[in-house]
């Protein structure tokens, strides 16, 4: 990040509260309280910033060079240039001083572009790059899908970035919740099956995996990208028909690995 979110900054200064969180890492320093955001931070204001959300098991986080590959490759395309060779050694350090260093637990990092000229997508003199832990439910046996009624843009400049403007996904998974299930389904604006909310989607038909392409507008996932290393899988577009004809169908995600759908809008799965 050109140096700038290695700087220490004061435990106590304008921000908010992190609910829960005892203990955080943010520009190279491990703070307590309250997280030293300006108010004019744009992706405080206008959600311009990236995070990642990586499982961790026994002190050790999971896959973490895909996340970080991932993460300077959203970088690469707003502009950015991050310095994230601090980010293992912290986080490592940050579960033990969480006490969690055995089972399960949640790292998200995050990357915020601070203040600046909203006519611009450049980094400010003040951008905040944080780690928190958490712990992490063990993953659900199975979910529920409930199809959104708004598609994704697979045009849009976000499409593909894990990208803090992320209220779409949780006004997504509000109404889903509200619907009675689990997670919420997305299809493109070509009415292309394309992702989850939180999640990629992999169809199983005849003992062969299918997951929508990139070019759907879906998130390049990293427990999907793990999948098709482990399993011969098709990418291709996928719709409707397919989804019913599917003899199974999962959700991918970093921290619930692959699960099984057991519901799609009330209608139980074999």
């Amino acid at each position: 990040m050109d140096g700038r979110c290695n700087a220490g900054f004061p435990a106590v200064a304008p921000g908010g509260q992190i609910r829960g969180v005892s203990c955080y890492w943010c520009n190279g320093e491990f703070l307590e309280g309250k997280l030293p955001v300006s108010p004019g931070d744009r992706g405080l204001t206008h959600g311009l910033g990236l995070f990642e959300t990586i499982l961790a098991t026994d002190g050790q986080p999971v896959e973490l060079a895909r996340h970080l590959a991932r993460m300077a490759a959203g970088a690469e395309r707003l502009g950015w240039r991050l310095e994230l060779e601090q980010v293992e050694g912290a986080m490592v350090e940050l579960l033990g001083r969480r006490g969690l260093n055995t089972g399960r637990a949640r790292l998200r990092l995050a990357v915020t572009a601070g203040t600046g000229d909203l006519r611009s997508l450049e980094l400010g003199d003040d951008p905040r790059l944080w780690i928190t832990a958490a712990p992490c439910p063990e993953p659900p046996e199975s979910v529920s899908l409930w199809t959104s009624p708004f598609p994704r843009n697979e045009r849009s400049p976000l499409a593909g970035l894990k990208c803090a403007s992320y209220a779409e996904n949780l006004f997504a998974l509000d109404q889903a919740r509200r619907s009675g299930a689990d997670e919420a389904l997305f299809y493109n604006t070509r009415g292309e099956l394309c992702e989850a909310a939180t999640a990629n989607v992999f169809l199983v038909r005849d003992g062969c995996y299918a997951t929508p392409p990139l070019s759907s507008g879906c998130l390049p996932g990293t427990m999907r990208a793990r999948v098709m290393e482990q399993r011969e899988v098709e990418e291709r577009p996928l719709t409707a028909a397919d989804l019913e004809a599917a003899d199974e169908v999962f959700l991918s995600s970093a921290t619930r690995g692959l699960v099984r759908v057991s519901a799609i809008d009330g209608k139980a799965r074999a």
